[in-house]
């Protein structure tokens, strides 16, 4: 049994139940698992655990800068061990945009870090309109306009394959 540290950074929480989920799995293979956000794991040892896995999000392109700055603090734990990171994005609903080797968030947010996890997925996000604010609903509204993609003010939709999301987690499992 391995003991795996599951990071996340969420604006909106979609991030944090990708990561519940991956969670679920691998305790059903028999590991144990924490989870914590990002934010909050300023005291959290990544060499205390076996595997470690940072999952964030995507707002206005780009990925926030505490994820960058816990990796930083503690990239020679992560280097040191079986890791994992995956971004979560709208922008991964389109088929040339979905693999960790053609979105264009998951390639930059390698270029901005020393680090180089084993193994990198990308999951398409939730699109929420009626929880945003007000600014928010507006950007994003023109963003999806820009990537023809749904821009009713009243839209939910839940682009994530969860399938998908399940065989990333057996991947780390068996890290």
């Amino acid at each position: 049994m391995a003991a795996i540290l599951i990071l996340y950074s969420t604006v909106d929480g979609h991030t944090r139940a990708i990561c519940e989920r991956i969670a679920r799995v691998i305790e059903a293979a028999g590991h144990g698992v924490v989870l914590s956000r990002v934010e909050d794991a300023g005291g959290v040892d990544p060499a205390a655990y076996d595997k470690v896995v940072i999952g964030a999000s995507i707002r206005y392109g780009r990925h926030r800068r505490s994820v960058f700055d816990f990796i930083e603090a503690r990239l020679d734990a992560l280097e040191s061990r079986p890791s994992a990171f995956f971004t979560v994005n709208v922008v991964a609903r389109k088929p040339g945009k979905n693999r960790p080797e053609t979105n264009p968030y998951l390639r930059k947010f390698l270029r901005r870090t020393r680090w180089k996890p084993r193994l990198l997925d990308v999951f398409a996000g939730r699109l929420d309109y009626p929880s945003y604010r007000p600014l928010d609903r507006l950007a994003i509204r023109f963003i999806l306009w820009m990537t023809k993609g749904p821009t009713d003010p009243a839209t939910v939709v839940e682009f994530t394959d969860w399938a998908r999301v399940d065989a990333f987690a057996r991947q780390v499992a068996e890290l």
